[in-house]
């Protein structure tokens, strides 16, 4: 049996009668707008602007004939192209019928399958007291300060600030920095720093090279060797604040430590449930691609694949680092994408389904709710971001988003859902 496809072949002929027709009211136009040498304007004789402008007149009645048959063709046949046709095997003699094939790809023909009954495991998501614990800990760290040490050499755990000027193996543009603190011990401090710099004390001068891996994370050092002179202009101890309400009320708005880790606690929480929604969503849209298997446009997986690669580039300029000179085969990682293309298409086409079967729309109240959650994270108003939005076409995009969402809402409260150990769920997914 041939792979079931998306591709439609349509064979199509158009009457010599009205080609012949075409032809003649084309080249018409022609002679009445044509310069021609030796006839004044619109004088020349219709035999000679065929001759003159045969392919331009060729090309004048495909324009206006050929659209049009395949605009009929597609519309007899109750099809909806997802993508432009494209014409080929053009067969376009004088006097005889025009023949060509229009090719595209229609949207896929499915059944729904059983959505309503979907098993699902979700891991346990708890907030626990450790971590509360950790947060209050990193935001320690982000309060702490740093205080001068003398009479002594630098130790594992102190910081070194210092002078450095770091000059690239094989010539380029120097590092420098005129202070900078440095983690003397700490993992993430690369070890020729730990090593030549222990023991050191406030005025020494060390020279030593730096092998940067081939997947150091800062792409203008990666794989590279640099030869860096190091001044010790000081060394500083890191200085934590004690966790008592005094810290509450410097880090936050409230006014005693046990305010602060209630407040702390509601924050993991709500991050917790968008966390939990956003996997929820994931496992009912994996369910429902395994339940229905048919074959997906190239036009809209291509599509797709454009646009999770245009994600990765922003995300990559978002972090500051330029695209262009990333060391990335840019074909392979477009290829990568295939699969999960065609499920997101696949996914976006059966929630689509779903909700038009069971009657799911989004109201003007929840598209204005949106706006208006939107324009609390810019600082624009809720119409200034509606009337950019249908200026740039998406406002549609946005409601289809919100359709798809309540849909797999809708999905989620109809679902039974099972929740599991946290580890055991890690596990199964593996």
């Amino acid at each position: 049996m041939a792979e079931a496809t998306c591709r439609r072949e349509l064979e199509l002929e158009i009457p010599a009668e009205e080609v012949t027709k075409k032809i003649e009211s084309v080249a018409k136009e022609f002679a009445r707008i044509a310069n021609v040498p030796g006839f004044r304007r619109g004088k020349a004789p219709v035999s000679l602007i065929r001759r003159k402008f045969a392919e331009d007149i060729k090309g004048e009645v495909l324009q206006s004939l050929v659209p049009e048959r395949v605009e009929k063709a597609v519309a007899e046949q109750k099809l909806t192209p997802v993508s432009q046709p494209q014409v080929d095997k053009l067969d376009f003699n004088e006097g005889q019928p025009l023949k060509f094939r229009a090719v595209f790809e229609v949207l896929p023909e499915f059944e729904l399958g059983d959505y309503k009954n979907l098993e699902l495991e979700m891991p346990t998501m708890d907030v626990t007291d450790e971590d509360v614990a950790k947060t209050l800990e990193e935001m320690r760290e982000r309060a702490a300060t740093f205080a001068p040490l003398e009479g002594r050499a630098i130790q594992d755990g102190d910081f070194a600030q210092v002078k450095l000027i770091g000059t690239p193996d094989g010539g380029g543009d120097p590092l420098q920095a005129e202070s900078v603190l440095c983690h003397i011990g700490a993992e993430e401090t690369m070890e020729p720093f730990n090593t030549n710099l222990k023991g050191a004390s406030a005025g020494e001068h060390k020279n030593f090279d730096v092998d940067y891996p081939a997947d150091y994370p800062d792409p203008k050092l990666a794989g590279k060797k640099y030869h860096y002179a190091v001044e010790v202009l000081g060394i500083k101890t890191k200085k934590l604040p004690e966790l008592n309400d005094d810290f509450a009320k410097d880090v936050s708005d409230a006014a005693t430590l046990d305010e602060l880790k209630k407040k702390v606690r509601e924050g993991l929480e709500h991050q917790r449930d968008h966390k939990h929604k956003e996997l929820l969503h994931e496992k009912i849209l994996a369910e429902v691609i395994k339940l229905h298997d048919f074959p997906v446009p190239e036009s809209l997986a291509e599509h797709q694949m454009d646009a999770r690669l245009e994600r990765v580039v922003r995300s990559l300029a978002a972090q500051g680092v330029d695209p262009r000179a990333v060391n990335v085969d840019w074909v392979t990682l477009r290829k990568r994408q295939e699969e999960r293309a065609k499920d997101d298409v696949k996914a976006e086409l059966i929630v689509d389904r779903i909700a038009s079967a069971e009657s799911i729309d989004v109201t003007e109240e929840e598209v204005t709710h949106e706006l208006e959650h939107m324009a609390g994270h810019s600082g624009e108003s809720a119409e200034v971001i509606r009337a950019r939005l249908t200026k740039q076409g998406t406002l549609d995009r946005m409601k289809a988003k919100l359709r798809s969402d309540k849909t797999l809402d809708w999905l989620a409260q109809n679902a039974k859902i099972k929740t599991v150990a946290a580890a055991i769920a890690a596990t199964d997914s593996k």
